[in-house]
């Protein structure tokens, strides 16, 4: 019979989410303590590093509430195993989400294993997602609040990591984590979300790259291949966009609907329901399935190609060992190679993959049909 109390790392970010995961546990008679990480290094206008503010944020809360703290630097790996891939998926004209990189390299692999190098037994984190135990395996599922359910980025942990891990948000509300932030009075209660790209925050998505990727002017075409102007480099846009083309005439706005890297073209649609955003079909590579339970295929579920979509009905058939084939009931909008595709079955999310190839676009489609005779 153990003795001692069980021991719980927190990963604190500065944020209210783990703070409050720090409070609750502690209430509830656990030995906790928290972990910050520091992932990036980078001065801001006054010369100071910008994770410092949110160190300190972190050592106020963890000597508010009463619990020890440490800090981590982890850059050196994030460099490596995140911002590296990142960074060679963007130059080959891919559209890479680092946050799930992230998730599977540094918080659920370096610094949990930090973590129990430190004795702890688990690791909690304030992500809006929960586990629950399904035919003896632990299984991820959605966090009760729809609109910060995390689960979309979490589907690379399997079972035997979950064993490990604890969600205690996720059968909160973001409002309920709030009000018992501002009744403790931490002094983040007030702080605001962190939103988009960690290493890039609030900046303008194509001026940070240019620090990486140099500008190579190419020509925006339409279908037909005219073109319809100049842009800085194929890298720097992403299927779907509006914002920043600097292209306007008469009619409905512009949208990128694909890219050509090897020509450094970048093709545009007028409006936002133009058949060649949308497609029926994809196939899909880094397969992570959460369960230890073999799945049947073909196989119908849900699925989502971006974080905030509706979960959408398919069907999934497995083709290979490592790459899966989803035809969804109705044609998808802006499918992004390198996205991540997740799929889910009630509030259960099974796990994901990365798209590798799309089907023909429902433009594509209906200039076949138009040239088929009957």
């Amino acid at each position: 019979m153990r003795n001692n109390p069980i021991k719980i790392a927190v990963g604190m970010s500065g944020g209210v989410d783990s703070s409050v995961v720090a409070y609750l546990l502690k209430q509830k008679g656990y030995e906790v303590f928290g972990i910050f990480m520091k992932n990036w290094e980078e001065l801001d206008k006054n010369g100071e590093c910008k994770s410092k503010n949110d160190y300190e944020d972190v050592a106020k809360v963890c000597e508010h509430i009463g619990i020890p703290y440490y800090s981590v630097n982890f850059c050196k790996e994030y460099e490596e195993d995140v911002f590296s891939h990142f960074l060679e998926e963007i130059k080959k004209g891919f559209t890479p989400n680092p946050d799930i990189l992230c998730n599977r390299e540094i918080k659920f692999k370096a610094l949990l294993n930090k973590a129990l190098s430190l004795g702890a037994d688990f690791l909690a984190t304030g992500h809006y997602a929960s586990i629950k135990d399904i035919d003896g395996n632990k299984a991820l599922c959605k966090g009760l609040d729809n609109t910060k359910d995390q689960s979309y980025f979490l589907y690379t942990l399997q079972s035997n990591l979950l064993e490990k891990v604890l969600f205690p948000l996720g059968n909160m509300e973001k409002k309920e984590v709030r009000k018992i932030a501002k009744e403790i009075d931490i002094s983040v209660h007030s702080k605001r979300d962190s939103t988009g790209i960690c290493f890039i925050g609030k900046r303008n998505f194509k001026d940070f790259l240019h620090n990486y990727i140099p500008y190579e002017k190419g020509n925006f075409i339409d279908l037909d291949g005219n073109i319809l102007g100049k842009h800085q480099g194929a890298a720097f846009y992403t299927i779907g966009q509006r914002k920043g083309l600097g292209i306007g005439g008469p009619g409905d706005a512009y949208f990128v609907s694909s890219k050509d890297i090897k020509n450094n073209t970048v093709t545009l649609v007028q409006g936002s329901e133009h058949p060649a955003l949308f497609a029926s079909e994809l196939t899909a590579t880094d397969i992570s399935f959460v369960g230890n339970t073999p799945l049947s295929f073909p196989m119908r579920c849900k699925a989502k190609i971006r974080y905030r979509q509706v979960e959408q009905p398919c069907t999934i058939e497995k083709i290979e060992e490592d790459t899966i084939f989803v035809s969804f009931d109705e044609p998808q909008r802006a499918i992004t190679l390198r996205q991540s595709i997740v799929f889910y079955r009630e509030k259960v999310c099974l796990g994901g993959a990365m798209i590798a190839s799309i089907g023909d676009s429902l433009w594509i489609s209906n200039q076949i049909q138009e040239v088929t005779p009957n």
